[in-house]
């Protein structure tokens, strides 16, 4: 049997020593706590495989702790117990995330089987996170989100990184198109060399040719020493050109010199010398416009899109904010020496219907600003930004951006069916309640678009 621990919230204490008996008695260990503050504090603790809490709890409510696990502790799996006459109650719990409910009494055999089923599913989807990233270390691991279009991005960055192929990471400003870029060079051959940036855009036009070649003693008045440029220092590592849509023409061509033939002629140089170096590139402008004006090379453009990465903004994947809010809150927690400050889930959805122009750079640093404002113990909408209390959420709205090129519902509710199915693990009883469906409207559906007779796969938890 398998020692797991798993955490008892009950306010009754003969019922909270007769569930601890219980699950001790079957092998795990099993710990307890009063009231849902106490709880969190038992979590911050120690890890728990799984949490069983009354719903019923004074002060703070156990869908309230529910709600505060999946921002503090997202994966972990919680059974709510309820009243038999209660049951709606239960169900509104499932629908905000719980794994699943039990009512009083609580039986031995049933608690048994209900956690078994819990902690198989924490495991199978903690089991297929893992399966499906597979870039989750060696540097990608900085770069939060499980969103299919970011996810996409990074299988294809991680494919690519133990090449030395050339990559062009395109994506607006704040995406984190330098993140992708040292993962890439983390996870290849060349991880224990230099990675060197060149930010075209920030340095002036008249001193980047210098700083990308370097120079000779004597080339130039106030030359008065040999000059290592970025290229150079790069030798055997990866140049990361960021920006490049900001390069001039003329430095084009020394570019794309540089890439056909692994070679740099330094200012004042009577010979060219070969380098060996891996170019990774990145903008947030439209190089193919650019090239159609007359403002980028078109051959540099086709030499630098062997391997070319689209990052999504993130008003395009909105689910992945929870998440982000949750690490840049953790991360900003422990630099302040914050740990108390708590972030109350009811303002999650201000983070999640706002549209970020600033993409993920502009979310981290409103963190960081709300933590700060904040103080010891818990952030309230006063600290918001202004621009996200503008947004203020309206109930159960859900986020949806339509595309340019219009929408097939069919298709949109067969993919909604899918997940829901998808999330539960092949439940539809569990499905159907999520979409808020009645058990027949939920299977008619299902006969619908053929899913009835389908084997289905446990796909990424979305965390948050």
């Amino acid at each position: 049997m398998n020692a797991e621990p798993l955490l008892i919230v009950e306010d009754d204490e003969s019922l909270r020593l007769i569930v601890q008996l219980q699950l001790e008695k079957l092998g795990y260990l099993a710990a307890s706590a009063a009231d849902a503050e106490q709880a969190l504090e038992i979590l911050k603790q120690s890890h728990q495989s799984l949490v069983i809490t009354d719903l019923q709890l004074p002060g703070m409510s156990g869908i309230e702790l529910l709600k505060q696990i999946q921002v503090d502790f997202p994966g972990i799996p919680v059974i709510v117990v309820t009243a038999f006459g209660t049951i709606q109650s239960a169900v509104n719990a499932m629908k905000a995330g719980a794994y699943d409910y039990i009512t009083k009494p609580i039986h031995g055999f049933e608690l048994s089987a209900l956690v078994k089923c819990a902690l198989n599913h924490g495991r199978l989807m903690n089991e297929a996170e893992k399966r499906n990233r597979p870039y989750h270390n060696d540097g990608f691991e900085q770069i939060i989100g499980s969103s299919d279009s970011l996810r996409r991005a990074l299988e294809t960055a991680a494919r690519v990184a133990p090449t030395d192929a050339t990559v062009l990471v395109l994506g607006e400003t704040g995406t984190g198109k330098e993140l992708v870029a040292r993962a890439i060079h983390h996870r290849s051959s060349r991880r224990e060399r230099a990675f060197v940036t060149v930010s075209c855009g920030a340095i002036p036009r008249e001193l980047l040719e210098s700083e990308l070649f370097g120079y000779t003693k004597g080339s130039f008045t106030g030359a008065i020493a040999h000059k290592k440029g970025k290229v150079e220092i790069a030798d055997g590592g990866t140049l990361f050109l960021d920006e490049i849509g900001e390069m001039p023409l003329g430095l084009q061509v020394r570019i794309l010199r540089l890439l056909q033939e692994r070679e740099i002629e330094k200012i004042g140089a009577t010979a060219p010398a070969k380098v060996d170096v891996r170019i990774i590139a990145a903008t947030h402008r439209h190089l193919e416009t650019m090239v159609e004006d007359g403002s980028f090379r078109e051959d540099l453009y086709y030499r630098l899109l062997v391997v070319p990465i689209h990052l999504p903004p993130l008003r395009e994947r909105s689910g992945d904010i929870p998440q982000l809010v949750h690490q840049f809150s953790q991360k900003y927690k422990e630099k302040y020496g914050l740990s108390t400050l708590r972030l109350p889930p009811e303002l999650l959805p201000y983070f999640s219907n706002y549209q970020w122009p600033g993409n993920v750079r502009q979310l981290e640093n409103a963190i960081e600003r709300i933590v700060l404002l904040s103080g010891t113990s818990e952030v309230t909408l006063d600290v918001l930004p202004e621009f996200l209390k503008q947004g203020r959420p309206g109930g159960e709205f859900l986020p949806v951006i339509l595309p340019e090129a219009g929408l097939d519902v069919e298709a949109v509710e067969k993919q909604l069916i899918l997940q829901a199915l998808q999330k539960f693990g092949g439940n539809q009883t569990r499905a159907a309640h999520f979409l808020n469906m009645s058990r027949r409207a939920f299977a008619y559906r299902l006969k619908k678009h053929g899913f009835q007779n389908k084997v289905l796969h446990i796909p990424e938890q979305a965390i948050g």
